[in-house]
């Protein structure tokens, strides 16, 4: 029955439930001041920034503290800052993720990128020159072979993978096995002549790393063709730290979860409007990423 008490009652309730969630907010905020930001760096410094810009002041807004982004000088800079708890977000490659994960970093995978088909995965190709004479991966004995850094997934460790299952052992079969850095820098290293293959990133003929470097002006998707293509690879995650409060972890998944609603722009940006809002995920995704750093492991060993 509604009397005159119980409403009284119920009111000095949602009162106080309002100030113990305003207290939560404040304490987070207290403690974490400003968020850090990061990604792998799949691009040359200039081009993650502009890239992250609108996509990090939309973060702000939506979070109510300052994001800011960090600038990786390689993948093992993300990987470690998470470690240390000093990049609270990171957008990774699933072996770099794996790999943080295998190094001991608190971390906890929420959002998986979505390709604009809707399909989750990815791919490992080798480029060339579309008028260099190789047809096959097999085709490049004693010649240069450009991978992208140690803790990439499709620039590295799944053409490890795929070597190894040829029976390849790249520092002996190739000349010279070249780390550049980065996929960008990948594709400038087969352009300028310094290797004469190189490893990286595609989902399919519309986007790439070479179609992102053919908007940019830096490359023709054209003179280059593909000679190997791996099986499928579960595309990349966005994770966060584990300590990092409930409610702030719940605003974060809202953030990038709501994009395309609340900041359509900001996403086609650091999309170029190839790809969906990404999709719940959990470490449960990687676990056969994590075996495949494992393997990769031991063929350094042997």
């Amino acid at each position: 029955m509604f009397t005159r008490r119980n409403v009284l009652v119920a009111a000095a309730g949602l009162a106080t439930l309002a100030v113990s969630t305003t207290a939560a907010l404040a304490d987070w905020k207290a403690d974490y001041p400003e968020l850090i930001i990061a990604a792998v760096p799949d691009e040359n410094a200039t081009g993650i920034e502009k890239r992250y810009e609108p996509f990090v002041q939309y973060l702000s807004k939506q979070l109510g503290v300052p994001v800011k982004l960090r600038i990786a000088n390689d993948y093992a800079a993300v990987i470690e800052g998470q470690i240390a708890g000093n990049i609270h977000i990171a957008q990774y490659g699933p072996a770099a993720y794996a790999r943080a994960y295998m190094n001991g970093a608190k971390i906890e995978p929420f959002g998986m990128q979505v390709n604009k088909d809707g399909t989750k995965g990815y791919y490992s190709v080798l480029w060339v020159k579309k008028d260099a004479p190789y047809q096959k991966l097999e085709d490049l004995k004693g010649k240069n072979l450009g991978l992208v850094d140690p803790n990439s997934t499709s620039g590295n460790n799944v053409p490890r993978f795929a070597m190894n299952k040829m029976g390849i052992k790249p520092e002996d079969y190739f000349a010279n096995v070249v780390y550049t850095g980065s996929h960008e820098n990948a594709i400038i290293a087969l352009q300028q002549g310094q290797v004469d293959a190189a490893f990286n990133w595609w989902n399919d003929d519309n986007e790439s790393m070479l179609r992102r470097m053919e908007r940019k002006g830096m490359a023709k998707y054209d003179d280059f063709r593909i000679i190997f293509k791996s099986d499928m690879i579960v595309n990349s995650p966005v994770a966060m730290l584990s300590a990092l409060p409930d409610d702030l972890k719940a605003k974060i998944k809202d953030a990038f979860f709501n994009v395309g609603k609340n900041d359509p722009e900001a996403f086609k940006v650091l999309t170029d409007g190839e790809a969906q809002v990404w999709a719940p995920t959990s470490h449960k995704d990687y676990e056969v990423i994590v075996q495949l750093n494992e393997f990769v492991d031991t063929l350094r060993k042997q």
